[in-house]
């Protein structure tokens, strides 16, 4: 994938044929990326769709049991879909233009309660907590 680092982190268990193989499946062969890892082993991986739905359930599964395994404490693999919990880009570019409308062109001597109300109707607070 020419969107993928040169380098990056995979669960020793997955042997690389397996991720050739694998590759192909996922949507712009995005392979799944260890993002971020906390010091008790708990990590996050970012994982494309992948194509093929009947596929899904098996490469998923061979794919979070490298991670399993992987983990120190042999945790499970906790997922969770972000398509549907998190804002698109286009919303996230949409709240950024409205709090820059809100902070460039709203008068600051209205009072303070409508301009928090404004803030808030932006969403830009909600998307980046």
């Amino acid at each position: 994938s020419t969107s993928l680092p040169e380098y990056f982190v995979v669960p020793s268990s997955l042997a690389d044929q397996d991720l050739k193989l694998y590759s192909y499946s996922f949507i712009g062969r995005r392979m799944p990326l260890w993002s971020w890892n906390h010091p008790n082993g708990s990590a996050l991986v970012r994982m494309a769709n992948i194509k093929d739905v009947l596929q899904q359930r098996r490469i998923d599964q061979r794919i979070c049991n490298a991670i399993t395994r992987s983990h120190p404490l042999r945790s499970d693999v906790y997922k969770s879909d972000l398509d549907k919990c998190l804002p698109n880009i286009q919303e996230i570019q949409a709240a950024h233009n409205k709090l820059k409308q809100l902070c460039v062109n709203e008068p600051f001597d209205e009072t303070e309660e409508k301009w928090l109300s404004s803030l808030e109707n932006t969403r830009w607070l909600e998307y980046v907590r």
